[in-house]
């Protein structure tokens, strides 16, 4: 894989699922990241893993992990966040935005009007949390000139999945960065998201093993899934690209840009892209 030594890098809701899998990516090219999330010990939540045990592997991978405990629905907590990564790097490479607040219910098979408004959530941790991170990941990056900006999203953009609420957030994510691209061009920042298919988390393995009939549904048919690092791959590719800056603006199919890059999955696959089957992304780069 690509070389990042020397690159700084943030990574939202790491504590476990596709953001430990992009972060342990990113350390296996030699960077150094911060994984941030909630969960500090084991026994805080019911699927396993904590910031601490995922920088403690990216650090064995070969990169530097740093771990903080950070809830992204707390804008203070935020910006200490970042205030650490300039005290203590004096600047910022790669900001990957991934935590998003998942209700228990996400996979309920029922109408909006009888999810409970808690789920309003997703926006907060997922569409708001974006926001926050990436109006500090652009004060380090808009002065050096130079830094790429990952918004995590799905074929739900365009394709229903789960429930209104889910949906909407994607959408939301993915047009968030097209138009941060806009601003940030004319500083050499990249921003782009990436539609990831079934993911084989923690979470999603769980579900698949508990909820009869998920694993025949269109968006969670094991046949198109890929490990929480096969999009961390991919984001190495792009953050050793000179040339990054000709998708900011986009929307991508992680398969697809895995293909342009040579990429594949961690036992060698290749994974499918799913364009015609589960839609085709709105956003081009700008």
């Amino acid at each position: 894989m690509s070389s990042l030594q020397g690159k700084v890098a943030v990574v939202t809701g790491a504590s476990r699922g596709i953001g430990k899998g992009i972060a342990l990516a990113l350390g296996a090219a030699g960077a150094t990241v911060y994984v941030t999330g909630r969960t500090v010990n084991e026994d805080e939540y019911f699927l396993p893993g904590t910031v601490g045990a995922t920088a403690a592997e990216v650090t064995s991978r070969g990169g530097q992990g740093i771990a903080v405990q950070a809830d992204h629905s707390d804008d203070e907590q935020v910006a200490a966040l970042f205030a650490q990564v300039e005290r203590e790097q004096g600047r910022l490479d790669i900001l990957v935005n991934n935590a998003f607040a998942l209700p228990d219910d996400l996979t309920e098979a029922k109408g909006f009007w009888e999810k409970p408004l808690s789920n309003l959530d997703m926006l907060e941790v997922g569409v708001r949390s974006n926001f926050v991170a990436a109006w500090h990941a652009a004060r380090l990056m808009v002065p050096q000139q130079s830094g790429l900006m990952v918004a995590i999203s799905g074929y739900t953009g365009v394709a229903y999945t789960y429930g209104v609420l889910f949906g909407t957030s994607k959408s939301a994510a993915d047009r968030m960065a097209r138009d941060m691209a806009i601003e940030l061009k004319p500083h050499h920042v990249a921003s782009v998201s990436l539609w990831q298919g079934l993911t084989l988390t923690e979470r999603a393995e769980h579900n698949l093993a508990s909820i009869p009939g998920l694993k025949s549904g269109a968006a969670t048919r094991l046949k198109d899934g890929c490990s929480p690092e096969f999009p961390g791959r991919v984001i190495v590719a792009m953050a050793a690209d000179p040339d990054v800056m000709r998708h900011s603006g986009g929307t991508f199919i992680t398969a697809e840009l895995a293909k342009e890059y040579g990429v594949t999955d961690i036992d060698g696959r290749e994974i499918p892209s799913l364009r015609d089957t589960r839609g085709a992304p709105l956003w081009r780069p700008v």
